[in-house]
């Protein structure tokens, strides 16, 4: 195995088709198939199932798919003590949880570890999910819940391990005395929309708008509730610009998802995580 084919065959597994991957590697896409072939002709097995819609691991892709990146990171981890270069670690996060939960966390990686430079980007789920599969990001943080990535009801790439590091609570939120109107709720993609999804039957009327701020400021007009998480409320309720309404609202995992494999590359900041 060469480490050039195992960065093909990792970004393929995580891009789902050889052009999307050859996009990422910055390769002609020949060069990235012929990568991933010479790599199955090595081992002697079929990592991938060829099929219209894309590349589908096999089994025996699968396996080697859990290890393949902890080989490329330590490959990187000898360079860095031959060339005494810094090591870099490539986050991403929902944009608001960039903003509420991330300072804390880069806090503790910097005591624990001031030689670590940490990039950090936002992203929206999709991107985020398919930048952990080929490689772009090393971790990322998001919104899930449940016992498996995406029981919230997203597909995630395969091959993802996580951690969850918090929880966040939801509120059923309206103006005082407008708490009979028709659900905001933010696009289809959105984590607390799948959660409404999740927790309100269809027959309960919605609004889309979209975004969580848009949604907080209709409910604050009085123009129907929202189901929002608490990083979101600000001081409204406190203010009684908002009301808490009498309902069991769910639950969701603040969770930390990495390509499994990864785990002694990524010892730092999952201890920053759980810290």
């Amino acid at each position: 195995m060469e480490l050039r084919q195992l960065r093909g065959f990792v970004a393929v597994a995580g891009a789902g088709t050889v052009t999307a991957a050859a996009n990422v590697l910055g390769l002609a896409p020949a060069s990235v198939s012929e990568q991933v072939r010479r790599l199955e002709q090595g081992l002697g097995v079929t990592l991938f199932e060829r099929t219209p819609q894309g590349m589908r691991l096999t089994a025996q892709g699968t396996a080697l798919l859990s290890r393949a990146q902890g080989l490329l990171d330590h490959a990187d981890e000898v360079r860095r003590a031959v060339t005494g270069e810094r090591r870099r670690v490539t986050l991403g996060a929902l944009e608001t949880l960039a903003a509420t939960r991330l300072p804390g966390v880069l806090r503790r990686l910097s005591e624990r570890r001031p030689d670590l430079d940490v990039d950090v980007r936002t992203l929206q789920r999709r991107e985020l999910l398919a930048e952990v599969a080929d490689g772009g990001l090393d971790a990322a943080l998001l919104l899930d819940s449940g016992a498996r990535v995406g029981a919230l009801g997203f597909t995630p790439p395969p091959g993802l391990a996580f951690l969850d590091v918090d929880e966040v609570a939801l509120s059923l939120v309206a103006a005082p005395g407008c708490d009979d109107g028709p659900l905001l709720v933010t696009p289809p993609e959105c984590s607390i929309r799948m959660a409404v999804e999740q927790t309100f039957g269809a027959d309960v009327p919605r609004r889309e708008l979209t975004s969580l701020s848009t949604a907080r400021a209709w409910t604050r007009q009085g123009l129907g509730r929202s189901l929002l998480p608490d990083f979101a409320l600000g001081s409204d309720v406190e203010s009684g610009a908002l009301v808490r309404l009498d309902f069991d609202a769910p639950r969701l995992a603040l969770r930390l998802v990495w390509q499994r494999g990864r785990e002694q590359s990524l010892r730092d900041v999952l201890y920053a995580m759980s810290a």
